[in-house]
């Protein structure tokens, strides 16, 4: 019996290519260049931030966030940025009884503008609120936490096997791949995320049968 369902936020309920966009703009880069810098490390199953860093080796993440804030050109998230899927997907889990969280490796600015989207789901909070981010176990023992349902009752949905699919199965949780941006697509059959993975799933109504 699944009780509790946690959401990945980018590429599971945000698409993320008004982010991606925003910070080619902000490096002034082609959006094409740094589109593809990121297909590259995606391959190479380093971290997403790491396109980033192939363009400006030294970055200061923190304090580009922090200069694009004062520059008016912050982060920003809208309905347009929800997969379609998203809201009748968590609207109709809840109304099946499941306790729906979002929690993702996002700033604090993000959980913000998440809850502003006042979207179907019992608590949204991202990794730099709790102070502790994705695959690190401790960001699992709060989701565990808060999903109030045991480990395996609660299934932790994501596109990225390494920051998803393996800590999370690692923790305890049941564990669902998504099939959807680059992590979700290209390692969608590499067989030790097929392993930890419960469920592979191409679209996010296909969890509301976990409630049956």
């Amino acid at each position: 019996m699944i009780e509790t369902i946690v959401f990945d936020v980018g590429e599971t309920i945000i698409c993320d290519d008004r982010y991606w966009a925003s910070w080619a703009d902000w490096l002034d880069v082609p959006r094409h260049t740094l589109s593809a810098l990121v297909g590259a490390v995606v391959a190479m199953g380093q971290d997403n931030a790491d396109a980033l860093r192939l363009l400006r080796p030294r970055i200061d993440l923190d304090a580009e966030y922090r200069a694009r804030e004062v520059a008016g050109r912050g982060e920003y998230l809208d309905e347009g940025d929800l997969y379609d899927d998203v809201r009748p997907a968590l609207s109709a889990l809840r109304q099946a009884g499941v306790r729906v969280i979002v929690a993702g490796n996002q700033t604090a600015r993000a959980g913000q503008l998440l809850r502003a989207l006042d979207l179907p789901a019992d608590l949204i909070v991202t990794s730099a609120e709790w102070g502790v981010a994705k695959p690190q176990p401790e960001f699992f023992r709060r989701v565990i936490e808060v999903a109030e349902a045991p480990p395996t009752h609660t299934v932790y949905v994501g596109d990225h096997p390494a920051n998803d699919v393996h800590p999370a199965k690692a923790a305890g949780l049941r564990t669902a791949h998504l099939r959807r941006g680059p992590w979700g697509h290209f390692w969608a059959d590499d067989p030790k995320t097929v392993a930890a993975a419960d469920w592979r799933i191409d679209g996010l109504m296909e969890l509301v049968s976990l409630a049956g």
